[in-house]
């Protein structure tokens, strides 16, 4: 039985695809289709069907090309670049049976031949005495934009097949030159046939060194050496993704949405939103759509919180709630906090010592490396958001330092005469953050909770 019914190529442009498609359409029983799915062609230029089907028709349900191909005599695909017909992408993916070409060139080389092929019009090489001389003028704006788009496409498709338990072959552009490794693809597909050269009917365009091909090369690598090319600059986030807590929404009739995130400041937004008209709450996902349709020009809202704040009141929820007597045991016993015995108090002066501690031990939560599960309490708001937006982006994200602005402006931008909201403290812990505040606390919110920080541009709590 045949390992592959039909295959495509990921590639971009510029990335040798047109070689690589020649030296599979050499294979007996192989035939590559070309672009067979860019949005403005079908296949080639210049062609108006492509094995009897329309570009019409393509464009109206690309599966009937798509199954056109398949039935071809042979073993037959096309090249799919990033901006190809997004319908397709999951077909290609979720199908078990299409083999996965990976194409890949280093996108410095790419993006000046791209820029050399526009400047010539030439985008093909069949003999070298046709060929264009140009050189590319390197833009640092345009090839970062052009690199962005390259790496996010090869990470979707990356965890596309990881999730779908599917592996690729990689080829590189040097390696398409390769009739060893060419004909190591052909096993790998299935195919008997194998090469014994390289298709002569293209050639590489610009084969000199990106000295030569570049007309401000210095101004290039000045621009590169800035680049974080290895992502060092990255924090590492391993935080399980959080659900958006529909539930847990306050709605008022007047049209504005309240999306919390817990240790929220519910009580008196809801007294807020109270004011406005009546409220609704304990949503499912579809009364809330049918809420939104009911409130034309509706607002939603979350509010952020300072992270050294957040901590202390989920500290303080920890040490007080009675349903977080497991987790109390579990911190003292498993992870050794200074955590009192069930029905002692924490001493003032010790409290500080034990935040301190907890936000050490935060640290390991956040990044799933703990036993216990992250807990929305402590959550990063980053991950609230993010889960909050598989529902719904919030319009607004509001502070929690000037909510008296922040709500006189959101019931302006709906239209709405809103009462004044009194700014209160959110400190609803027994003890007061204000008072037992150290720099040492600081530090340590800053070093658990790095990605908020940086994320949402909060300074010191206490400047």
């Amino acid at each position: 039985m045949a390992k592959f019914d039909s295959f495509v190529v990921f590639a971009e442009m510029r990335t040798g695809s047109n070689l690589l498609e020649a030296a599979l359409n050499s294979l007996d029983g192989v035939t590559c289709h070309g672009e067979a799915f860019n949005p403005a062609l079908i296949g080639y230029p210049n062609r108006k069907d492509l094995v009897g089907v329309s570009k019409a028709e393509r464009d109206a349900d690309p599966l009937v090309l798509w199954q056109a191909i398949k039935a071809q005599d042979g073993l037959n695909g096309c090249r799919y670049f990033h901006d190809h017909d997004p319908r397709m992408l999951a077909v290609f993916v979720n199908d078990p049976k299409c083999a996965k070409i990976v194409l890949t060139r280093n996108p410095i080389e790419s993006y000046v031949s791209l820029m050399i092929a526009r400047a010539t019009g030439q985008w093909k090489l069949g003999d070298a005495k046709h060929r264009k001389a140009s050189k590319a003028r390197f833009d640092a704006d345009e090839f970062e934009a052009h690199l962005e788009g390259l790496q996010d496409f090869q990470v979707t498709l990356q965890n596309a097949l990881q999730r779908s338990g599917q592996t690729a072959f990689y080829i590189d552009y040097e390696d398409a030159q390769s009739v060893e490794l060419l004909n190591g693809l052909a096993k790998w597909l299935g195919v008997e046939a194998q090469l014994e050269k390289l298709p002569d009917s293209l050639k590489v365009q610009n084969p000199e060194p990106l000295e030569a091909k570049v007309s401000n090369f210095p101004g290039m690598e000045a621009s590169l050496a800035r680049l974080d090319r290895f992502n060092l600059s990255k924090t590492p986030n391993f935080e399980p993704r959080r659900g958006p807590g529909v539930p847990g929404f306050i709605a008022s009739e007047a049209g504005l949405l309240y999306m919390p995130m817990r240790p929220a400041m519910d009580a008196p937004i809801r007294d807020w939103l109270a004011q406005l008209g009546p409220l609704e709450e304990s949503f499912s996902q579809k009364t809330l759509r049918q809420w939104k349709r009911r409130h034309t020009g509706h607002r939603s809202f979350t509010v952020l919180r300072h992270p050294l704040m957040r901590a202390h009141l989920a500290f303080s929820a920890v040490l007080n709630w009675d349903n977080m007597l497991e987790t109390r045991a579990v911190l003292r016993q498993s992870y050794k906090l200074p955590i009192p015995a069930e029905g002692d108090a924490i001493a003032f002066g010790a409290y500080a010592e034990a935040l301190i501690a907890f936000l050490g031990w935060l640290k390991s939560n956040l990044a799933n490396q703990t036993s216990l599960p992250v807990n929305a309490l402590w959550a990063t708001q980053s991950a609230q958001l993010q889960g909050i937006a598989q529902f719904a982006l919030p319009d607004m994200l509001l502070r929690e330092d000037r909510l008296t602005e922040d709500l006189a402006f959101l019931a302006h931008s709906a239209g709405i005469e809103a009462p004044e909201f009194a700014q209160i403290d959110g400190d609803t812990a027994p003890i007061k953050l204000a008072d037992i505040w150290t720099p040492d606390l600081e530090a340590a919110a800053r070093e658990t909770y790095t990605r908020d920080m940086m994320q949402f541009g909060f300074g010191p709590w206490k400047a």
